[in-house]
């Protein structure tokens, strides 16, 4: 298999960790993934962020994270939507991401049926629409998450903060030989 790295990052094909920012985590974007996690509190990582090495190259251009047709998808981040609507018999959602740059950042959705239109403000985790049904690229359902800066792709999984990437649910362990607090039982 060939390297699939992005400039600076990791691998992120089969069997590798999808961890492979093409760009430092930009400031002011606290990301959150745009689907319900598996049972360890993050989605699985179908298919990472290959690359192209020429604008119209092979590569994949996003990341595909499986969820159930029908699941609710929500905005990584707070912004506008620039596009909700069909693209190639798929529903498409694109949101810009204002004080991220120039160009500014855009995540895009697909296949989704939108539930926001072109213009509207979303916050953060807000539900923008629900994954649609049919087998597009994926074996299973899948959201493709993508991420541009003008007409560079970049991996989305660079706007999630570490402790997302890699961190389930927390759980507290028992501590022996501790005498509990004073006072306290």
């Amino acid at each position: 298999m060939r390297d699939t790295s992005a400039p600076g990052g990791r691998s992120t094909g089969p069997g590798r960790p999808a961890v492979a920012p093409a760009e430092p985590r930009p400031p002011g974007v606290d990301a959150v993934w745009p689907v319900d996690g598996g049972p360890r509190g993050r989605p699985v990582v179908e298919r990472g962020f290959e690359a192209p090495r020429s604008p119209y190259g092979p590569g994949h251009r996003g990341v595909d994270l499986r969820a159930s047709a029908g699941k609710p998808v929500r905005a990584a981040a707070a912004g506008r939507v620039s596009f909700a609507g069909r693209v190639a018999g798929r529903g498409v959602l694109a949101v810009d991401h204002p004080g991220t740059g120039r160009p500014p950042l855009r995540t895009t959705y697909e296949p989704v049926v939108p539930a926001v239109r072109k213009g509207e403000r979303v916050g953060k985790g807000q539900v923008i629409g629900h994954l649609q049904g049919g087998g597009y690229h994926c074996a299973t359902a899948c959201l493709h998450w993508g991420l541009r800066r003008g007409p560079v792709y970049l991996d989305p999984l660079s706007l999630l903060p570490p402790g997302l990437l890699t961190a389930g649910h927390a759980r507290l362990l028992p501590v022996f030989g501790v005498p509990p607090p004073a006072g306290g039982g």
